[in-house]
C-alpha cells in the first residue's frame, strides 16, 4: 500500500458512499486509475466490505458491557470451542485475545440490565471452560472512531 492507497482508504472510512467520480477527485486521480486502486484494495483483503454505522441507543441497544473473560485451561480444543461459541452469539460486537490477568476482552451491546443477565446466564454460562466473568459497564462514549490514524 502506498500513501494514495492509504489515502483513498481513509476517505472510504471516512464516508463509504463516495462515488468513484467523488473520491478520484479527492486524491487527484482520474476517475480509471482510482477504481482499478479501490478493486485492488477490495481484493487483497484491505478493504473488507461497506457498512452503515448505527446508532445504538436509537436502535435499541443502549447498554455497552465489556467483560474480560478468564478460561479454566488453555487447551486447543478449549480455546476453539470458547472462540466459536463466541462468534455465535450477535450480543458480542467484538472478542480481543488478551495478554494479563484475562484471556478475552468482549464488547456486548444489550437492551437493558434485564438483556444483560438473560446473556450471561442462558449464554455466556451456556459455553464450557469459562473460569471467570468480569464486566465493566460503560455510562458513556467519549471517542469512537473508524477511521484508521495516519501513517
Amino acid at each position: 500500500m502506498d500513501a494514495k492507497d492509504r489515502q483513498i482508504v481513509r476517505l472510504l472510512q471516512e464516508d463509504g458512499r463516495l462515488t468513484n467520480q467523488e473520491l478520484s477527485e479527492r486524491v487527484s486521480l482520474s476517475p480509471s486509475p482510482c477504481l482499478r486502486r479501490v478493486r485492488m484494495l477490495e481484493q487483497s483483503g484491505v478493504i473488507q466490505g461497506y457498512a452503515a454505522i448505527v446508532d445504538q441507543r436509537l436502535y435499541g441497544l443502549p447498554v455497552t458491557a465489556f467483560i474480560r473473560v478468564r478460561l479454566e485451561r488453555h487447551a486447543r480444543e478449549m480455546v476453539q470451542q470458547f472462540e466459536e461459541a463466541i462468534r455465535q452469539l450477535d450480543e458480542v460486537m467484538d472478542c480481543h485475545l488478551l495478554t494479563g490477568d484475562a484471556d478475552y476482552l468482549l464488547r456486548v451491546i444489550v437492551a437493558d440490565l434485564e438483556a444483560y443477565e438473560v446473556f450471561v446466564r442462558r449464554k455466556m454460562h451456556a459455553i464450557a471452560g469459562i473460569a471467570s466473568l468480569d464486566t465493566t459497564f460503560a455510562y458513556g462514549s467519549v471517542k469512537s472512531s473508524r477511521t484508521f490514524p495516519r501513517l
